[in-house]
């Protein structure tokens, strides 16, 4: 049978989703959680990968057991072996054919981004103390994101896609009421001194995101005309033959631990 998984992560104590030797990963503490539980060996799919230290405040996975499960007392159970940086919310019977990675039809992050010093926010937003940014530049630069295109320049090389080709519709930075309003927008960005940077898409490239914030904020610098943020974003076109890296042409990734999945749509 083949059971989804919800779950939340902390990923500051992991190095991403996916398995790697000798490092813990949410994948392998939870493919070693299961195996435990239900005495089999355990392969967890998940809704894609993660870097060190993102966060997910809704995953998806899969797995399949040859056997019935009570799913209530399984997550439960699970809950109470996992390291506290992973909560599971849900377990569930699903079809036989659903896919947690290739059934989704959207994934949306959102990325932290603070004007100031706080060591209780550092852990999860990133500390941008130039004094002088454009925000309303770096909107209309973001939406230039919206669409169909081939977003190889904000691509790290290693990844095991075929195209580089991503459908986003949703992209923009929103102005979030202080310490105490994380999360919360506020009416005016006037002044406003943590940020929320929001981008929905079919399908990410391995450190898209990332690399896409780092670069709006070269533009919200004045580092990088709109004109220029425009030319990286190529026309939707598969691209024949062997693929050419061209991640040198945008800007620097930002560091991963103010990244959030929020959620993955099925």
């Amino acid at each position: 049978m083949r059971y989804r998984l919800d779950l939340s992560y902390n990923g500051a104590a992991f190095c991403g989703w996916q398995v790697q030797p000798g490092v813990s990963t949410v994948q392998g503490e939870l493919e070693a959680a299961l195996g435990t539980l239900l005495h089999c060996t355990v392969g967890v799919v998940g809704a894609g990968r993660t870097d060190t230290g993102v966060h997910a405040l809704h995953y998806v996975a899969h797995f399949d057991y040859d056997g019935e499960v009570d799913c209530q007392q399984l997550r439960y159970r699970l809950n109470a072996i996992l390291p506290k940086g992973i909560a599971v919310s849900g377990v569930s019977v699903a079809d036989p054919s659903f896919h947690s990675r290739f059934d989704a039809v959207s994934r949306s992050y959102s990325y932290y981004l603070r004007r100031f010093k706080n060591p209780f926010l550092d852990d999860r937003s990133y500390f941008y103390g130039y004094p002088d940014v454009d925000f309303g530049l770096m909107n209309k630069c973001a939406s230039m994101l919206l669409g169909r295109h081939d977003f190889s320049c904000f691509e790290k090389s290693g990844g095991d896609n075929k195209t580089s080709v991503c459908t986003v519709t949703r992209a923009g930075w929103t102005a979030l009421d202080g310490v105490q309003g994380f999360g919360s927008a506020v009416g005016s960005p006037a002044g406003a001194q943590l940020w929320r940077f929001d981008i929905e898409a079919d399908r990410f490239l391995r450190n898209m995101v990332r690399a896409v914030v780092g670069t709006l904020l070269e533009v919200g610098r004045g580092k990088r005309t709109p004109e220029e943020f425009a030319a990286l974003i190529l026309p939707a076109e598969e691209e024949q033959g062997a693929k050419v890296s061209r991640r040198s042409a945008a800007g620097e990734s930002v560091p991963g631990h103010a990244l959030f999945l929020v959620d993955v749509k099925y």
